[in-house]
């Protein structure tokens, strides 16, 4: 008798095998609320909070609402200063499980393995899922070329089903779902459930900019491109005029800067802070200068709706012949 897959549904004991994806300086408390609501888990970015107490006092904020599982996105690189105190916190306080990003999950992992806290790493690839898989991670968040932010170079369908063939892991696919029935396709290949980010950013309970809302509603799939001049790492934004004008590529200096082995981790550094900062200013704010990041899914956002409504649709298609 053969044992079902594990879905990420049966994994978290929720209704349906949808993680919202942990967006920066997007993902609130409001949005995780509300998801965890109606019966998806959700995610939110460390980074999200400035200090070690703005984080506690979200954590705390969804715990007093809901004992649903959620989880929080950690930047497990070493360019990131907070990465490591950030930690400290969540295992401190605990949380469901933590979706590692750009680095080694292996200090991550060890930590919180005994306290019962799940890991899920992000994978763009089969070499790094059977790494991750040696550490005893927990699922990979296989991040293929339809996703936002920072995207991966393969297919949805190729990375699952190329994962699903070499790797025991459950396999959280993110990047190209805007629909119930883009779900089923990817389980069918081979997934364990789904993560979702650009389709909630224009909700109603996201805390962005009207121009942001705005231009997710009016841009399409064709004005997605991939900026290597932001965090150091390619990362997907919308193709405004600004950022035409800023270029997508690295310069040379730049190029030298984060392929130098001393000068790496500080460049990359000094990177990330600039374009963390310069994306920060246009989510909130109305400025020429607009940096909006957001996957090809924003060609099927065309309206403002809550969460409910969006995770409504999304599974009440799921649940379609």
């Amino acid at each position: 008798m053969t044992t079902p897959p594990l879905t990420l549904d049966k994994m978290l004991s929720i209704d349906y095998p949808i993680l919202v994806a942990p967006m920066f300086l997007i993902s609130n408390t409001k949005m995780i609320k509300a998801a965890l609501a109606n019966g998806v888990t959700a995610a939110f970015p460390a980074l999200n909070y400035r200090t070690d107490a703005e984080l506690r006092a979200a954590i705390a904020d969804i715990k007093v609402t809901t004992d649903k599982p959620f989880g929080v996105n950690l930047i497990v690189n070493k360019s990131n200063p907070k990465y490591k105190p950030q930690l400290e916190t969540l295992a401190e306080v605990g949380v469901s499980y933590i979706i590692t990003s750009l680095g080694s999950p292996r200090e991550t992992i060890e930590i919180c393995r005994p306290l019962g806290i799940k890991v899920f790493c992000d994978v763009v690839d089969l070499k790094y899922a059977k790494v991750v898989e040696g550490l005893g991670a927990d699922a990979v968040i296989a991040v293929n070329n339809r996703a936002g932010g920072h995207a991966g170079n393969i297919s949805p369908q190729q990375l699952i089903e190329e994962l699903k063939a070499n790797c025991s892991l459950p396999i959280i696919s993110a990047g190209g779902v805007a629909h119930g029935k883009d779900i089923r396709q990817a389980m069918s290949w081979g997934a364990a459930g789904v993560s979702v980010g650009t389709i909630f950013i224009a909700c109603e309970e996201a805390d962005i900019s009207p121009e942001y809302k705005q231009a997710i509603m009016d841009y399409g799939e064709k004005d997605i491109v991939r900026s290597t001049k932001l965090s150091g790492s390619a990362l997907t934004v919308i193709n405004t005029p600004y950022v035409q004008q800023l270029g997508t590529k690295a310069n040379l200096l730049e190029w030298i800067l984060n392929h130098n082995k001393t000068l790496k981790k500080y460049a990359k550094m000094i990177i990330a802070w600039r374009g963390m900062k310069a994306v920060e200013k246009a989510a909130f704010g109305a400025t020429y200068k607009s940096v909006w990041c957001a996957g090809p899914a924003i060609e099927h956002v065309h309206s403002i709706r809550s969460m409910k409504e969006i995770v409504n649709q999304l599974t009440k298609e799921y649940h379609a012949e």
